[in-house]
């Protein structure tokens, strides 16, 4: 069902793509939407290590609701900052990760507000900072998950 890498030389191991997934702040979540048009929105997320899972939060509406609710299948891409093979080159060697799998509503409550509480501590230790804002916003805030089923990363050489 999933295609194998092109480029297989490239591909890195699942160990390097989670600490990927981990490490970076943001990635572009891309799911069907209005007339089958693809959508793709940059969003901040949060890997828990417990289930292998990805969670994001975000209003209660909107494109990206209306298109999960419409198809739970998305793909997540994630890529990290990149660096120089050697001092003083343009170009730069990136990791990237794809993800595909199916998104669903976090329902619990409680779970949310952790899940919600662990994706800010990637920003911030401020804990009165962190415990305001989801005070101040949790009415309004929904909590996705991406289950995966498919996961590969690579490695690219930008030339």
């Amino acid at each position: 069902m999933f295609r194998p890498m092109a480029r297989i030389r490239e591909q890195i191991p699942e160990e390097e793509c989670i600490d990927i997934l981990k490490t970076q702040l943001r990635g572009v979540l891309s799911v069907l939407g209005e007339e089958d048009y693809p959508y793709g929105i940059p969003l901040n997320h949060y890997y828990c290590e417990e289930n292998g899972k990805i969670y994001f939060h975000g209003g209660m509406k909107g494109h990206r609701i209306d298109a999960m609710r419409r198809h739970d299948k998305a793909s997540f891409c994630v890529i990290d900052d990149g660096r120089p093979e050697k001092e003083g080159d343009w170009a730069l060697r990136f990791r990237s990760v794809v993800v595909f799998g199916r998104l669903e509503t976090v329902e619990d409550h409680d779970r949310a507000i952790e899940i919600t509480r662990q994706l800010c501590y990637k920003f911030t230790d401020d804990t009165e900072y962190i415990e305001k804002e989801i005070k101040g916003s949790e009415a309004r805030t929904m909590v996705v998950c991406l289950t995966p089923e498919h996961m590969t990363g690579k490695t690219i050489l930008e030339s």
